[in-house]
């Protein structure tokens, strides 16, 4: 059995490494540690999974980070929570159902942006997703 701590609001430069010394240095017991990684530039999307040996030293690691301050984040620590399944095809990229569209949403269809500032995620699609892709954007 798994026994697998969500640790999350991470700065981008840690690496696992980094959290395997934190565990030490506090006397914490893990498996392993995975931080995840945007897989088209490797950049880390600010959490990671710690596999603990027991219950106990999963509730003793969230104990110690949970709420941690951390730069000028505040870590959060908890169990995390089962895959729900593979993402199939039909899932990601159907269109939408026959009626399904909706003339009162700002979109132009599904359902209406609740979102404050009408959506202020959609700005962030523009924006460069790495420091490499932000001077290759000032260069062009």
């Amino acid at each position: 059995m798994s026994f697998t701590v969500f640790l999350g609001n991470l700065p981008t430069w840690v690496t696992a490494d980094d959290i395997k010394q934190w565990l030490t240095a506090e006397d914490l017991v893990s498996d392993s540690v995975k931080v995840i990684r945007n897989h088209e530039t490797q950049e880390s999307k600010g959490f990671a999974f710690v596999e603990a040996p027991t219950p106990d030293e999963m509730q003793a690691i969230i104990r110690r980070f949970d709420r941690a301050p951390l730069e000028d984040k505040i870590l959060r620590a908890n169990p995390a929570q089962p895959t729900k399944g593979p993402v199939t095809g039909a899932a990601k990229g159907a269109a939408p159902a026959a009626g399904a569209a909706r003339s009162d949403s700002p979109r132009g269809g599904g359902r209406p942006d609740r979102r404050p500032n009408g959506g202020g995620a959609r700005k962030r699609e523009n924006e460069p997703k790495s420091a490499f892709a932000t001077e290759l954007a000032k260069a062009l």
